[in-house]
């Protein structure tokens, strides 16, 4: 699965704080399914719940899910696209550990489609993860929060 450490790559280059300590960064992947035909091929697709925990955030909580929204819109943009997906593909909890830090619970619900080619010449199968059609492009982007509390990250 390539979704993974694509997310982890963009949040520890976007988000300062995970830049500085990219331990704080843990990515698990729930519920998994794996989705088939009884087609030729053994083409299918994961689905999975992608969840990203940050522990002792001290940031704004904009400079986790902006980057996350950018990376959807590259990564998943059917959730984008479609409200009734978006409204339970994206999820957060958080637990406040103090007036400054909150461990951050973030949670997509993803998908990765995956064909697989015979070659009935050698007997070989190749397997190809395939990528989301392009919209945007959010690994420069740099999110500065302003107002929410005076000072900026």
């Amino acid at each position: 699965m390539k979704k993974p450490d694509s997310l982890r790559a963009l949040l520890r280059t976007a988000v300062p704080q995970l830049k500085r300590d990219p331990d704080k960064l843990h990515i698990f992947l729930d519920e998994g399914n794996i989705i088939a035909t009884a087609a030729n091929s053994l083409s299918f697709e994961y689905q999975y719940i992608l969840n990203a925990i940050v522990t002792d955030y001290a940031g704004h909580p904009d400079t986790l899910m902006v980057p996350i929204l950018g990376w959807l819109k590259v990564n998943q943009p059917e959730m984008m696209l479609n409200r009734d997906k978006m409204r339970d593909g994206f999820s957060f909890e958080a637990e406040i550990l103090n007036t400054k830090t909150a461990d951050i619970s973030i949670k997509l619900k993803l998908t990765e489609r995956v064909v697989v080619t015979d070659d009935p010449t050698n007997g070989t199968r190749t397997v190809t993860h395939l990528d989301e059609p392009s919209v945007d492009d959010v690994r420069a982007w740099t999110v500065v929060v302003a107002g929410a509390d005076g000072a900026t990250p």
